[in-house]
């Protein structure tokens, strides 16, 4: 096969009505590939959301059942058992490259020092009217969702529930994808989880994973919260689960944008932007430079390399379809197309990166200059690698310690306080035309102060 270059745009209003645009999780556009693939399952044509919605309520309905069957009809797993038992995950550990089991216990280290720096702390504030103030609590239970399909992603475990154990989470509970055929889950993702100290992991990935956590299973216990990345399926799901638990957000198909100027290096760039296609068919990387010389250079470097990697077919769909070079005027309108798009991740191969921080308004993680690459953010830089993408960055935040905390408001005021306060509280109520409310207020207020 041609090994596919990096397409180049230079009419950038080209590159929004293609690269760029964003799409909503129902409308993206599937592979011809993975549509069959839906139809063998399905018996039908049926779109992921739709497939996602059925798959959701025979988990709801059926339980364990239902899980079973997805994992024969998706994963090709036929299970007598979901729970990994605890000897397995013991052995998994035992069975990994001290080399490998060193590198996670690492990057463990690594998450949890950047999280510890980061907790959100209660207060009381007493005065003279009482007390207002908030308590922290970690939230009961939560879901860690490890992708394993293409690849198992034993860094993403880590990146989900180091940061819950930061704050205090005491039940944590793995679900991951059964291996093709044996059902077994990767010694690496058993590792990851003995190095976390977390014994309960479930064989079930996919949507039906989400809605075991979602609703709970004879074997898979109900959570409070999800978390973790996963496909275009799972993201779908939850967003159909949100509301009967919690969620981190929907993290999609995973981006990076490279901000580059000419002095930037073209081989690096090319190995970022590959790095980053490699995830899946879905996946984009996207370079936005004023220089078409880089641009030639990256996407010649690109080609060159991609038949050496051993996920080439991947990235000959992701490629000419999901990625891509944006020539722009000049820095200032690089930027603007960067805060437009909200990358999951902003690389900034230019001189001086650190120059360049205040005109990011929008992104989930900014990666400053060729030491600090993508890559290392995936692994063991230390903040979470699960971040927001599909323009999410607008508004949403890399998984922090915040995320497995509830904040519960506190109001302690005195009689006096409240007789004062109350007057204010019934006027409004009044305006709302809530009587029943104005009420309650009335009876709190001294007759010496009373209207």
């Amino acid at each position: 096969m041609n090994s596919p270059a990096l397409p180049i745009y230079d009419d950038l209003s080209e590159a929004r009505r293609t690269i760029l645009r964003r799409d909503s999780l129902r409308d993206v556009s599937i592979p011809p590939r993975l549509a069959e693939s839906l139809r063998a399952v399905f018996g039908e044509p049926v779109t992921p959301d739709e497939a996602v919605r059925r798959i959701v309520q025979s988990v709801r309905q059926n339980g364990d059942a239902a899980l079973f069957d997805w994992n024969r009809r998706i994963d090709g797993a036929d299970l007598d058992a979901l729970e990994v038992p605890q000897d397995a995950i013991d052995e998994g550990l035992r069975r990994t490259p001290e080399n490998v089991v060193a590198a996670l216990r690492l990057a463990a280290e690594r998450i949890r020092a950047f999280h510890e720096k980061q907790p959100v702390t209660g207060w009381i504030d007493a005065g003279r009217d009482g007390s207002l103030g908030q308590l922290v609590r970690p939230v009961d239970s939560v879901g860690v969702y490890v992708a394993g399909g293409t690849a198992p992603l034993p860094s993403s475990l880590l990146m989900s529930a180091v940061p819950a154990q930061v704050a205090g989470v005491q039940e944590i509970v793995v679900v991951t994808p059964p291996g093709r055929g044996d059902g077994a889950v990767p010694d690496v993702i058993l590792a990851a989880a003995a190095i976390c100290g977390l014994r309960r992991i479930y064989r079930v990935g996919g949507a039906q994973a989400i809605a075991a956590l979602a609703y709970g299973t004879e074997s898979v216990p109900r959570v409070a919260k999800i978390v973790g990345p996963g496909n275009l399926f799972v993201t779908l799901a939850k967003q159909q689960v949100y509301g009967d638990v919690g969620i981190d957000g929907l993290p999609g198909p995973t981006e990076t944008m490279i901000i580059a100027d000419e002095d930037a290096d073209p081989a690096l760039a090319a190995a970022d932007l590959l790095a980053q296609a490699e995830h899946d068919v879905l996946a984009s990387a996207i370079l936005v430079t004023p220089s078409r010389d880089l641009a030639e250079r990256v996407s010649a470097e690109v080609a060159r390399r991609v038949e050496t990697l051993s996920r080439a077919d991947i990235l000959a769909q992701s490629l000419p379809n999901r990625s891509g070079a944006v020539i722009v005027a000049d820095m200032d309108e690089a930027f603007e197309v960067a805060n437009d798009y909200a990358a999951e991740h902003l690389c900034l191969l230019v001189r001086d990166p650190w120059a360049w921080i205040g005109r990011v308004r929008n992104a989930g993680g900014i990666f400053l200059g060729e030491g600090s690459f993508e890559v290392l953010g995936d692994y063991v830089a230390g903040p979470s690698h699960v971040m927001p993408t599909g323009g999410t960055a607008r508004f949403a935040s890399p998984l922090n310690v915040l995320d497995f905390v509830k904040i519960t408001s506190l109001i302690g005021l005195d009689r006096a306080a409240a007789g004062e306060l109350s007057k204010a509280a019934s006027t409004l109520a009044r305006a709302e035309a809530l009587t029943a409310h104005a009420a309650a207020a009335e009876a709190r207020i001294p007759q010496e102060i009373a209207p």
